[in-house]
């Protein structure tokens, strides 16, 4: 069977040679547009609305005092978190997948975002600690998961069946692990842990963007520039090994750099469930690419997570049904199509 490729090679002045992608470039193109009118729509939401030309309008610094107010000190700040965690998982997702070649290496599958709840929860029952002690608790949480996960996964290299396999280990325990601690609080901070477990963007300040900012502006260019490596990756480690491909320093390169998004992301918003599972999926499928498809899958994790905020407000009025409420029912009947496809194909 043939097979023919849409990518054509771009040569920089500088001697660097790309390969672009004419359909994943538009498909990465709308996400955008749709991240941003999504982002409009959810700033003018609430019980203040603001129509989306008043909105742009104060965003371009000639609104009234009420609506720059409204929109660059509570509403603004919202939208950047969302769009940011969004991104991180969709990110983190693809590196997941691509790294354990599994569709459902996801790192609500592995275990990290109970690590990061595990890490969340020890801070509120057994510290009683504010609001930013519980950001660092999730994010030493999950980064302990992801590094646990790593070391016992390791068996002179680390594969995705075996990756898969511990990590889904290591969810349950770490899920056994959250219920003993919710037992053990009293009932302030038992209330407290379950708002907190469901994902939400309420009350999110600039506080969360500015820390998610920088480590994004960190992490994404560490990613796309072992891009080339993970793409060779996928087709097995001799390939790669033969091609002058490190593997194993690219995969924990790439595995740290996912282990800090997903804990980062959840530290910020909770753990917002299915996104980083469901983004790298339907942005392989828009772009119809075999590869990682890490931008599209970035622009995809941001749209769908402000997306759904967005229709959670419009259908439940502001600050009524979190936004991870949403994702978990809208995720959870995907996985379900997934696995059906799947078996069906005779993959599974």
């Amino acid at each position: 069977m043939k097979t023919h490729s849409r990518s054509r090679a771009i040569r920089t002045p500088g001697g660097l040679s790309l390969r672009l992608d004419p359909r994943a470039l538009v498909v990465v193109v709308l996400l955008l547009a749709a991240a941003c009118a999504a982002g409009v729509a959810l700033i003018g939401t609430g019980e203040a609305r603001i129509p989306a030309a008043d909105v742009l309008r104060t965003l371009a610094g000639d609104g009234t005092a009420y609506q720059d107010f409204i929109v660059n000190e509570l509403r603004l700040p919202r939208v950047l978190v969302g769009l940011l965690v969004g991104a991180s998982l969709g990110l983190g997702g693809a590196l997941f997948q691509s790294v354990s070649r599994n569709p459902l290496g996801s790192p609500d599958v592995l275990g990290l975002s109970q690590g990061s709840t595990a890490g969340a929860l020890v801070v509120i029952v057994l510290m009683s600690g504010s609001a930013s002690q519980v950001t660092v608790g999730a994010l030493a949480g999950g980064l302990a998961t992801g590094l646990a996960i790593y070391a016992l996964a390791w068996k002179r290299g680390v594969h995705g069946y075996r990756l898969v396999l511990v990590g889904i280990g290591v969810n349950a325990i770490m899920t056994a692990v959250n219920g003993y601690l919710l037992t053990k609080a009293d009932l302030v901070d038992a209330t407290r842990a379950v708002v907190w477990m469901t994902g939400s963007l309420n009350g999110r300040g600039w506080e969360q963007v500015w820390p998610l900012l920088g480590l994004c502006a960190v992490l994404v260019p560490l990613v796309l520039a072992n891009a080339r490596g993970l793409r060779m990756m996928e087709m097995g480690d001799d390939i790669s090994n033969a091609l002058g491909v490190r593997v194993q320093r690219v995969r924990l390169v790439l595995m740290v750099c996912a282990v800090l998004l997903v804990a980062a992301a959840t530290a910020a918003a909770g753990p917002v469930s299915f996104v980083a599972l469901t983004a790298p999926q339907l942005a392989r499928r828009l772009t119809r690419s075999p590869g990682p498809n890490l931008v599209p899958s970035l622009c995809m994790g941001a749209t769908l997570l402000v997306a759904a905020d967005w229709a959670s407000q419009r259908a439940f009025g502001a600050d009524q049904l979190p936004v991870g409420v949403v994702t978990g029912v809208l995720g959870g009947a995907y996985l379900l199509w997934l696995l059906v496809t799947e078996r069906r194909a005779g993959r599974i």
